[in-house]
């Protein structure tokens, strides 16, 4: 027999097991070309491969056996296929980032487990500020791909009016991140100091935010450590006898894209007065 292949050689040319093969035709899912009845011999053909092919993509993206028999039978269209693959790769893509803020933030929670007793020491120096005229977008997001996404939005604004910064980027902190099933969020303001004033958006609001007396302090590293040297500086406020009197900020002086986030180095600032 002519374009033919006994199942040991289609399962070895689609590489699908035999077991699969005798399964699939048990359900009636992915039947043999042809059987012999003489020998009991099955036999494929070359050209069921697409056919197959189909079976395999449906299983990759999650349906079931059956789900998958009333599909073809419903006669499922390349082009269905085609955006139920990008739907499932999304879908992926997501998970493999949510996983991988799982893995950076227990990376974190034993850095600080392993720093117990050993808090860097951290120069606190208290200095007034000017204002800052900005474009800035506030947003509860992930702690991580989330705020450089919203720092790329402005960007994209700025640039469309030919606007550049002015000086380094800033983040405003209005809460502490906040754990939900799919990661830390974070609600945050994104800033980037601006001369020029383009129009208001949507989501972009052009701002002036207040200067004023700072306790200040320099991180070096990565954003997710950033938290000791928050600490620092609520210890310094309260035994000077200041208090907290707007959101702190964070100004990333050194943080570039592609830049290894051990030579990151941002300067932290809390807004403060006397008590």
């Amino acid at each position: 027999m002519q374009n033919v292949l006994k199942i040991g050689e289609f399962a070895q040319v689609s590489q699908v097991s035999i077991a699969t093969l005798r399964h699939y035709e048990k359900l009636g899912l992915f039947k043999p070309a042809v059987l012999d009845p003489d020998t009991g011999y099955r036999y494929y053909a070359l050209d069921q491969m697409s056919y197959l092919n189909r079976i395999l993509v449906l299983k990759e993206l999650g349906f079931s056996l059956e789900q998958i028999a009333y599909l073809i039978k419903e006669g499922i269209s390349l082009e269905r296929m085609r955006g139920m693959f990008q739907l499932r790769q999304a879908q992926i893509q997501q998970m493999i980032e949510t996983e991988q803020a799982r893995l950076t933030r227990i990376a974190a929670h034993l850095y600080h487990i392993e720093q117990e007793g050993k808090m860097p020491t951290y120069e606190i120096v208290p200095k007034n500020v000017d204002q800052l005229f900005v474009a800035s977008l506030r947003a509860t997001v992930p702690v991580v791909g989330g705020i450089d996404h919203s720092f790329r939005k402005i960007e994209a604004y700025l640039r469309s009016h030919t606007i550049f910064p002015a000086s380094p980027s800033l983040l405003l902190l209005y809460s502490r991140s906040v754990e939900r099933e799919e990661g830390l969020y974070i609600d945050v303001e994104a800033a980037i100091p601006i001369s020029n004033s383009p129009p208001d958006n949507e989501q972009i609001t052009v701002r002036t935010l207040a200067g004023g007396l700072m306790a200040s302090t320099i991180h070096t590293g990565q954003d997710l450590f950033l938290g000791m040297a928050h600490a620092s500086l609520y210890r310094w406020i309260n035994d000077n006898g200041y208090r907290i009197v707007a959101p702190p900020r964070q100004i990333r002086l050194r943080h570039e894209e592609g830049l290894d986030p051990a030579e990151y180095i941002t300067e932290v600032q809390f807004p403060i007065a006397g008590k």
